[in-house]
């Protein structure tokens, strides 16, 4: 069996190519550009928001937690809701339930009406990207136009956390942070016009029934590992509001294991994950989503902190990483129909850990051109790379799985960005704080070593992964 991206069997009315595709595909890729966006938009903007509704610093990070905490436990109960109810149905009740969610918190009186509708986003959100998946690998079949799609939804997935940081800026600076949540509602209105022009209605699944306690052992494990994650920064990795939702989360999840393998009907069938290929893809998504996420993350607090860009032009600094990510996504979408997986994997990963090495050199006197760019490009470029052959390799051949199938390559990503930043920053924060003891009063220096040193170690993990991948993807088989 041939194991290139894009050797899949057409189904006999793949000679027929629907005349709106590509309409589909723009409505699509514009759900989960929203989505995307929603997951960084909110970042700059916090300052604001707390001093507008007068949240304290405990109260402010669960703005971005309480999103990805929804989004990230209910992806795979929402693969199987797709399945169940229609994709075509799953994108307008997504984007719908997004739009009303988005219009709640940017009309939010108080914190708890902001965090209301933050987690209803994610919520939605949940239900809506995987059957953003499972329509355009329905819609694309054909080896020739798969890479294309797939390019172009990964783009836009891709720079969709990079525009999220240029946007937030612009808003919170230009008009209100408000802007920040109510910008969804006219990219929601022109996706759910797309849908309902382009995407047409699927047969559901026959049979097909919901694992009750699958997606309760699901929801519950996601949720406890990404909330552990995120304690796990300000209260560090031996505090009980870590440690308690960690080993939690591990266990729930180890329980889901064992009924997945036993129930008829299962949320996560165990086939989905052990195909090489396909675990091979998870494995390189969380992966890539611990750099990404945390370059992010350290070069927004260097470029404001230390080379003191105002936010709008700290976002702008980010439009590399976009344009590394569009020629990632243009390079490597040539190449799904004849390549295997393992030859497109690997180069990614690899290029993303060559820039968080540079990364690893930026100093206290460096500039944006010659210490920052090469870094958002190269990471941009590997992302691209790899976004795309993951999401097409997820999604292909996986018949009635392939909502699930697609939903855990962003549950690997949420799991990767929630794992990376608190991993990352503890790195980072200790660096700095022994940097400190033996340099008194060094304290900008010591938080630059400390990006250094994180930098480094998120490379040389990069680098670890592309051998597992490599190994557990295989040879090409006949």
């Amino acid at each position: 069996m041939n194991t290139a991206v894009g050797s899949a069997r057409l189904p006999a009315d793949a000679a027929v190519p629907d005349p709106r595709r590509w309409w589909a595909l723009g409505a699509v890729a514009t759900a989960q550009l929203m989505i995307g966006l929603d997951l960084t938009i909110m970042n700059i903007a916090l300052p604001s928001v707390q001093r507008s509704l007068h949240m304290s610093d405990n109260s402010r990070q669960w703005v971005i937690t309480i999103f990805a905490l929804g989004y990230g436990g209910l992806l795979l109960l929402g693969g199987r809701l797709s399945d169940l109810i229609g994709h075509r149905r799953s994108l307008m009740i997504g984007l719908t339930g997004f739009a009303l969610a988005s219009a709640l918190g940017g009309a939010a009186p108080n914190t708890g009406a902001l965090l209301t509708g933050r987690a209803l986003q994610g919520v939605f959100g949940a239900l809506l990207t995987p059957a953003v998946l499972a329509t355009l690998a329905a819609t694309f079949p054909a080896p020739a136009e798969r890479g294309k799609a797939f390019g172009i939804y990964g783009t836009a997935m891709g720079s969709s956390s990079g525009l999220g940081v240029i946007l937030g800026g612009v808003l919170t600076d230009y008009l209100d942070w408000r802007w920040c949540m109510l910008v969804n509602l006219p990219i929601a209105v022109a996706a759910g016009a797309g849908v309902l022009y382009a995407v047409r209605p699927v047969p559901r699944t026959a049979g097909l029934r919901i694992d009750i306690a699958g997606a309760l052992l699901a929801t519950t494990g996601m949720m406890a590992l990404v909330y552990g994650f995120a304690r796990a920064e300000p209260d560090g990795w031996g505090a009980a509001s870590t440690v308690g939702p960690l080993a939690t989360g591990v266990l729930l999840l180890a329980a889901f294991v064992g009924v997945q393998a036993k129930v008829r009907n299962p949320l996560l069938p165990l086939r989905v994950v052990l195909d090489r290929r396909r675990g091979g893809s998870y494995l390189a998504v969380l992966s890539l989503a611990v750099g990404m996420f945390a370059a992010l993350f350290f070069l927004t607090f260097y470029l404001q902190n230390v080379l003191g860009y105002s936010p709008v032009k700290a976002g702008l600094a980010f439009l590399p990483l976009t344009a590394g990510l569009m020629m990632g996504v243009r390079a490597v979408s040539r190449l799904l129909a004849r390549a295997p997986v393992r030859a497109l994997l690997c180069p990614g990963l690899l290029t993303i850990a060559a820039g968080l090495g540079l990364l690893g050199l930026i100093r206290m006197d460096g500039g944006y051109w010659l210490h920052v760019m090469p870094v958002f490009l190269l990471v941009g470029l590997g992302t691209g790379w790899v976004l795309v052959t993951a999401n097409s390799t997820a999604t292909l051949n996986a018949g009635a799985d392939t909502s699930v199938a697609g939903a855990s390559v962003m549950t690997s990503q949420q799991i990767g960005a929630s794992l990376g930043t608190a991993l990352l920053s503890t790195i980072a924060g200790t660096a700095a704080a022994r940097y400190l003891h033996t340099h008194p009063g060094a304290g900008p220096r010591a938080a630059v070593h400390g990006f250094n040193v994180a930098g480094l170690s998120a490379a040389a993990a990069l680098c670890v992964t592309a051998l597992v991948v490599y190994l557990i993807t295989g040879p090409e088989h006949p």
